[in-house]
């Protein structure tokens, strides 16, 4: 898949999309395994849980209650996702990290998901 940028598009930004393609060309979820979708944004931050082979979203999470984007407020969304995957049946996901960083907020929802029982 080719990526199509405008000349005002910031480098940080065509950084990470070209990243995250580079993920998604070996990340997919079944319906086994489905895959942990994450979305960093300047105020909050998002998980979701995805079936690629049917197209659906399993459970999803964010950090809008906590009102921050703080490491502590992802460990709690990975907590929150890991709790909802566990009522949906789901015991183990492929982690797709969008194109971030594995260090920070990343990492601590993914800590938080682990702690509270969801393998990957």
């Amino acid at each position: 898949m080719k990526l199509k940028f405008k000349k005002k598009t910031a480098k940080r930004e065509v950084a990470r999309k070209k990243n995250r393609m580079r993920v998604r060309r070996k990340v997919t979820g079944t319906t086994e395994r489905p895959r942990l979708c994450v979305f960093r944004s300047s105020k909050y931050i998002y998980a979701q849980i995805i079936d690629d082979s049917t197209g659906k979203t399993l459970a999803s999470a964010d950090s809008k209650a906590d009102k921050t984007n703080s490491r502590e407020a992802a460990k709690k969304v990975g907590e929150t996702i890991a709790k909802k995957a566990q009522a949906a049946n789901v015991a183990s996901v492929v982690f797709d990290r969008s194109g971030y960083i594995y260090h920070g907020k990343i990492k601590s929802l993914a800590d938080g998901a682990r702690e509270a029982g969801l393998k990957f």
